[in-house]
């Protein structure tokens, strides 16, 4: 048996803390690399979200779009047919003032012939 010198305290505990640090930091590193995955992971997840609310926004913009171009056609349509029900009307009487005006004329024409007879 050989003699050995006693191992310090300080010796020990040092050891111990390396062995501890030698199987810590690893665990530590893959902790961080986790974490920071998870922190992208969320950014990615939250960069979909925004995007399909904001493309679901720009659906409902489109469809209340559509349904005001409708509304605005159908206002356009009924306007378009007043003037046109309008001008059939003032055609229709300025037909009937020329359709009187020319019984007028006939009338006269036909006194004139019986007053030349006379």
């Amino acid at each position: 048996m050989f003699l050995q010198a006693p191992e310090s305290a300080d010796r020990k505990l040092k050891t111990t803390k390396t062995e501890i640090m030698k199987y810590l930091f690893p665990l530590v590193i893959a902790a961080a690399v986790l974490v920071g995955c998870d922190k992208q992971n969320a950014a990615i997840d939250d960069k979909r979200d925004a995007t399909k609310t904001a493309i679901d926004n720009e659906k409902k913009a489109v469809d209340a779009a559509a349904v005001e171009a409708k509304k605005q056609t159908e206002v356009d349509a009924a306007i378009d047919k007043a003037k046109i029900d309008a001008k059939k009307a003032a055609d229709q009487a300025q037909l009937d003032a020329d359709k009187k005006k020319a019984d007028a004329k006939a009338e006269l024409e036909k006194a004139k012939l019986e007053a030349e007879k006379k």
